[in-house]
């Protein structure tokens, strides 16, 4: 197979026959071959890259005399005549800087990071081969202002200028061009679905606001990866990683990661690739047993099981379900069973819960992830037109922590690119479709379990009972509660014994939340793009146009939509233009103008304009002064927009117009209605949908206060707005350049947003209105006493806030050599949130991110011949990470990364060994999440370039 493949290609595409020969080498300064430096014929996309002794060997179809261009990343680019056959050209490339790496992001079009109209991060291929992380996109989180929050070892969220959950919304991650977020969740799972490390050409990263040119996602940040072209990169590289994690939790557990990249040039006209991707180890174990206030989801410290009879463990699932004994005093069938009905006086006016089960008990902890891509690209005119396909799948076993706990178990995703481009213009189709698998919410496990051994009912019952029992013994209250949960425990299953499998394999096959746990999905997204640059039809200007169409398709099956009886569909559009022009002597003044237009289905168009000035200053002009103004807008995401979610004491509800009465649910006698419930509406059920989130409820700060004072003048009217596009004006300033040996960076910022997207905590009472107009005969208002009976159905609503939310913040990064040619590098990072927390209680914008940072980096390429070195270390200010699953505070932590490596030319190889959190003092970037220990490491690579 391996010869046929190439002779069948060759026979579809046609035989080239290469008129010259070049041959040569590419060293640096120091005469150290360059591995992986790109050589092209200038003008054509004819090249190659050198080898691992910095070699390289070219066929051309030109005759001489024509150009031939080296360059690596960190290098200035070299371009030397050719002028016979068989000529031999030894490159020797001087050292650049950071500033004079290339991007594309920026402006859509390839510019030196100095010369970027925007803030801009660049991780190239040398940060990648030396970052001291055990995986290159860990090492993500040694850039300046980028925050990186762990959820679990597979799963990390990248992201910049605050408002960061693990539902990343907000900031948007490309992979050659294709957003690789799920189409369910609507964000993407860090790298667990990526690429892998020897395909990675470079990753490129936009803090802030850039929807001017890549639309409604791409609103506090935008992270770009590209791989590797075949036709540039051909051969074969593969790397190995095996190590061992370790934390106090979990012990040491072995970890491997492995991945293959295969590429081949046919001809000039048609090449190949394919990778493949594995990785296993186990996860970080959560196992925090404080307890959580039922009404805020804010830390309780001291809340444990022995002391809290109403206790809801942040690691701990199950005991989600609570109720006032009171309740059970009005069951007949439970009064039936006292020799004496007026013992039910003995049961106290207070609320308990079921007894949960650690989340170690429902989960294995296994983290694993499968990945493959493969593409086929053809150049029928042997120059820079190139046609793609792309196909990528992955699957993988992680947590997600969004609203609960959830395992993410055999999670499946695919995509499928068609792509159309040369150096002016692309036009790129694809498709990303996504499979929850075998994924299941642990919160509901652990309630569902305990109903499958036991009915609420009879659980709360036998409570009661054995707590009259006991008091009747002699026990004082705490030891009657003991003793009542005791028995009313008796013959729980046990986790590990056939029962307890068994029951747990059949509520995680069950997507019923009132049986079950099971995630389904199978959502898409098809989106098409294009963009043509007319720069070398106009000198003028660099002017550049494009667009954008998408359409979601959610399937859920109503497990997290409102999709219950059928798919949902909407659409998405946009246009956008932007002009460059550079002025004044030298081109030092440098304009870039964007403009983006676009249209939701849902909702009015929105213009985001973009308007970016640089000058270069001195004599050199080795110093850039930019400043920047644009606008952003985020459309609703999907979950804002169609999400019905019933996460137990309160349900998620998207504030899309035709939403809410997409949403129902039924409640009952003993299961969420009331015997003075069921006599007021004259039945002993009651169905309801979600419109009454929107348009009559209270805010559930006022009703906790009502709850607590009993007067109806506490409580206050919610009837939040449903959904709309939010919107930010985002001002910068910043400054690059090399001071003496110093290269700096540096950035300033302000955010203002307008109809700030956040939701809002409201309860909606089962009966009655909450302009209190509906009174019982007694004249009480009916939605007091729904209030007051526990008749009431609690949700957390998608809206737009009318409150002021700002941000601010600032960066900067310095590197240098230091001790001859030891690499030096710090930064530091001011992040700050303008809300009114006390004023706005009910509105949670989930800024979770620290004041302060502080980053530095110290290494050696080349401490001595072959061998090197790389240490990282970072500070985080303590913060307080706010969610719907759990509030607190998230610790101060220092954390520091190590490796050292070796390369062997012989064997066309680098081996590394690492550590990650080498210090081994454990922390968490997240309340709810596992401590993250250390991980220790040892890589084999081979042909990386």
């Amino acid at each position: 197979m391996k010869t046929i493949l190439p002779l069948l290609l060759l026979f579809f595409c046609g035989m080239t026959y290469s008129q010259t020969k070049i041959s040569g080498s590419v060293v640096d300064n120091n005469s150290q071959p360059i591995p992986g430096a790109n050589i092209i014929v200038v003008g054509t996309s004819t090249g190659t890259v050198t080898d691992f002794d910095g070699k390289f060997s070219l066929n051309a179809n030109q005759n001489p005399p024509f150009s031939l261009q080296a360059s690596s990343v960190g290098f200035e680019t070299v371009v030397i005549k050719v002028t016979s056959n068989n000529q031999t050209i030894n490159f020797v490339l001087k050292e650049g800087t950071s500033l004079d790496e290339v991007v594309i992001s920026a402006s859509r079009t390839p510019e030196r990071v100095f010369e970027s109209p925007v803030t801009i991060e660049r991780f190239g291929l040398k940060d990648i081969k030396n970052t001291a992380s055990a995986e290159f996109y860990d090492g993500l989180e040694n850039l300046k202002g980028v925050d990186v929050n762990t959820n679990s070892l597979t799963f990390k969220s990248v992201n910049t200028r605050g408002f960061a959950t693990f539902a990343n919304t907000r900031f948007m991650q490309l992979v050659d061009g294709m957003d690789n977020a799920a189409p369910t969740l609507n964000f993407a799972l860090g790298n667990l679905l990526g690429m892998i490390e020897t395909d990675v050409q470079s990753v490129e990263l936009l803090p802030g606001a850039s929807s001017a040119l890549y639309g409604a996602n791409a609103f506090n940040g935008i992270l770009f990866m590209r791989s590797k072209n075949p036709f540039d990169h051909a051969g074969i590289s593969a790397y190995y990683k095996f190590g061992v994690t370790s934390q106090e939790a979990a012990g040491n557990n072995e970890y491997k990661d492995y991945g293959i990249r295969a590429a081949h040039k046919f001809s000039n006209k048609f090449a190949g690739k394919i990778n493949f991707g594995y990785l296993d180890g186990t996860d970080w174990v959560a196992n925090d047993t404080r307890g959580k206030d039922r009404n805020t989801s804010f830390i309780k410290p001291n809340s444990t099981r022995e002391n809290d009879i109403d206790y809801d463990g942040v690691n701990v699932y199950g005991d989600l379900v609570s109720s006032n004994l009171s309740v059970v005093k009005s069951n007949p069938d439970f009064l039936a069973q006292l020799p004496n009905p007026a013992l039910a006086n003995l049961v106290p006016d207070v609320a308990v819960s079921r007894t949960g089960y650690a989340e170690r008990d429902l989960t294995d902890y296994n983290a694993k992830s499968i990945k493959a891509d493969w593409g086929l690209y053809f150049r029928p005119w042997e120059n820079d037109f190139e046609i793609q396909y792309v196909g990528k799948i992955g699957s993988g076993s992680t947590i997600y922590q969004g609203s609960n706990r959830y395992r993410i178990e055999n999670f499946f995703l695919q995509q499928h690119k068609l792509e159309i481009k040369n150096k002016n213009f692309f036009v790129r189709g694809y498709l990303t479709a996504d499979n929850a698998g075998d994924s299941y919410d642990m919160v509901f496990t652990g309630v569902n379990l305990n109903r499958q051994w036991k009915s609420d009912n009879d659980w709360f019952g036998q409570y009661a009972g054995a707590f009259i029992t006991g008091t009747l013994a002699g026990l004082n209250a705490n030891e009657a509660h003991a003793n009542a949960r005791q028995v009313a425990d008796t013959g729980r299953f046990e986790p590990g014994t056939p029962e307890f499998i068994n029951a747990l394999n059949k509520v995680t096959s069950d997507p019923d939340v009132l049986t079950g746990s099971q995630l389904k999905s199978e959502s898409k997204i098809y989106h098409a793009d294009a963009n043509y640059n007319f720069s070398h039809l106009t000198d003028f200007a660099e002017i550049q146009v494009g667009g954008s169409a998408r359409q979601y398709v959610l399937n859920s099956s109503g497990a997290i939509y409102t999709d219950r009886l059928s798919e949902i569909y909407y659409s998405e559009v946009g246009l956008y233009s932007q002009l460059q022009k550079k002025f004044l002597e030298d081109d030092r003044l440098k304009l870039t103008a964007s403009l983006r237009y676009d249209k939701s289905q849902l909702f009015d168009a929105f213009l985001s304009p973009r308007i970016s000035l640089g000058y270069n200053i001195g004599e050199k002009e080795n110093h850039n002064i930019r400043a920047s103004f644009q606008t952003g807008f985020r459309n609703p995401d999907t979950q804002a927009l169609y999400i019905g979610f019933n996460v137990g004491p309160i349900v998620l509800i998207g504030g899309a117009a035709d939403n809410p009465e997409r949403f129902s649910k039924t409640v009952s006698a003993g299961n969420g209605l009331s015997p003075i419930g069921q006599a007021i509406i004259g039945s002993n059920s009651l169905t309801f949908n979600g419109a009454g989130a929107y348009n009559n409820s209270f805010t559930r700060s006022s009703v906790t206060a009502f709850a607590a004072s009993r007067n109806p003048a506490d409580l206050q009217i919610a009837n939040p707005e449903l959904v709309k596009p939010e919107q930010v004006s985002s001002f910068e300033i910043g400054y690059r350049g090399k001071i003496d040996k110093f290269i700096v960076d540096f950035s300033t910022y302000l955010n203002q947003y307008k109809d700030f997207l956040a939701t809002r905590d409201v309860i909606n009472p089962f009966y009655g209105d909450v302009q209190l107009t509906q009174q019982l005969p007694n004249t009480t208002p009916l939605a007091i006493a729904a209030i007051a009976n526990s008749d009431f159905q609690a949700f957390r609503a998608y809206t737009n806030t009318t409150a002021d939310v700002n941000s601010y913040g600032a960066a900067i990064g310095v590197s240098t050599k230091v001790f001859g040619n030891f690499d030096f590098e710090t930064n530091y990072t001011f992040t700050k949130l303008d809300f009114d927390r006390v004023a706005n209680p009910n509105t949670q914008t989930n800024f979770n991110t620290p004041e302060h940072k502080v980053k530095a980096s110290f290494g050696n390429t080349d401490l001595f011949k072959n061998f090197g070195f790389n240490v990282a270390w970072r500070w985080s200010d303590n913060y307080v990470w706010e969610a719907s699953f759990a509030t607190g505070e998230v610790p101060a932590y220092n954390v520091v990364d190590a490796q050292i490596n070796y390369r062997v030319p012989s064997l066309k190889s680098t081996f590394k060994a690492g550590a990650s959190n080498l210090l081994g003092d454990e922390y968490f970037t997240a309340v709810g999440t596992g401590q993250i220990g250390s991980m220790y490491y040892l890589s084999w690579t081979i042909n990386n370039l």
